[in-house]
Parts: C-alpha cells; structure tokens; sequence
C-alpha cells in the first residue's frame, strides 16, 4: 500500500508564496512542446524539400501545406505558453493572427502557390511576416529564460533573414544556407524541449497569481 506522501503533489518555493504543479500544468506544457514540434518538422521538411528538390510545383504545394500545418501548431503553443507579461502573451497572439489572416489573403490573390508569391512578392511579408514575428518572439522568450543557444542564434537570425529578403539583400547562395540554419536550429529547440523537465516550463506559478491580484484591484 503506498502511503499518503506518495501521492502529495510536490510544493515549490515561489517569489510570492508557494504553489504546485497539477496534471493541467503539465497538459499544457506537452501540448505547448507538441506544438512547437508538429511547427518544427513542418518547417525542416518544406526547408528540406526546396533545398533538395528545388522550386517544382509539387514541392512549392507541398510547402504551402506544410505552412498552414505550421501556422496552426504555432497557434497551439501560443495558446499555451507560460508567459508572465498577458500584455506580451497577447501580443504574440496578435500577431500570429494577423499572420495567419494575411497569409489567406496572399494565399488567394495570387495564382502561384503560397510560396512561390512569398518568394517572388518579397512586399507580402509585411502581411505574411508577422507570422514569424511570433515565432521569435517564442525563441526570445526561451532564450531569455533557458539560456539556449540555438534560441539565442534563432532570435536574431529568423528576422534578419526575413527582412533581408524584403529588402532584396542577399543572394540564394546566401540566402538558402541561412535557410537551412534555421531549419536545423529549430529542429535541435523542439527536440530538446522534449526531454526538458516539465516544471521550468511552467514557471513561478506565484508570480501568475500575483499579477493576475493586481490586474484584479481598481485602480
């Protein structure tokens, strides 16, 4: 027979009291990590396909999908990320979905497949770009919390590119090596989100409560 101090959740020291963390606490971080998974090997396969294959029409439809795949798994993280500011969780989110309604807008104006426009129209990332603008912000926030190096070579890297692109600056010699960095970065950043411990991804549950009394007192 187990005794009742096996079944105890265990009690964590916070900056503002104590707290636990409970099975939904965990659901949320392995959806979170799920999430940033199904994004990643969305982004290695498109990545893989375009460098590999080249630019054939299967492989550009293939990428299309993959996007939206992706687009979807990103939202899915963002929903349940742990993130102490609401106002920058809710920024993140914003932009996700100002990404998300540009990207069908590209995504039916124009004849070719979505990413061909992206690549041809570099001016759709102003829409498209946001999107990404997320994401980053996820790497930021991990980078500054775990101190990763692929996050913290992945926060300045996914925007420089990006908007070096819009730009027009840089070839595709330079371009798809950078490409495939990220590719692989991101890879390495899902992967070890795997076998991390669930509780620091929770964070200091006494600090949500704390913020979210202050949030609650007139002012």
């Amino acid at each position: 027979m187990s005794s009742t101090t096996d079944t105890m959740p265990e009690v964590y020291q916070g900056q503002f009291g104590t707290f636990t963390v409970d099975d939904e606490d965990r659901r949320e971080v392995v959806v979170y990590r799920s999430g940033l998974a199904i994004a990643a090997l969305c982004f290695a396969v498109g990545t893989l396909g375009i460098i590999g294959l080249g630019p054939l029409p299967w492989v550009l439809h293939t990428i299309s999908g993959l996007y939206t795949v992706f687009w979807l798994a990103l939202g899915v993280s963002l929903a349940t990320i742990h993130i102490y500011l609401k106002p920058l969780h809710r920024l993140l989110q914003g932009f996700w979905l100002v990404g998300g309604i540009a990207s069908v807008v590209v995504a039916h104006g124009f004849a070719e497949p979505f990413a061909q426009t992206v690549y041809q129209h570099p001016e759709t990332l102003w829409g498209v770009g946001f999107t990404f603008a997320a994401l980053t912000g996820i790497f930021f926030k991990e980078g500054f919390c775990f101190n990763r190096l692929e996050t913290k070579l992945l926060t300045p890297l996914v925007p420089l590119l990006l908007l070096g692109h819009l730009a027009g600056l840089g070839s595709n010699q330079l371009k798809l090596p950078l490409l495939a960095l990220w590719a692989v970065a991101f890879t390495v950043f899902a992967l070890r989100k795997v076998i991390q411990p669930i509780p620091p991804d929770i964070g200091d549950k006494s600090v949500f409560v704390y913020l979210a009394q202050q949030r609650s007192q007139p002012s």
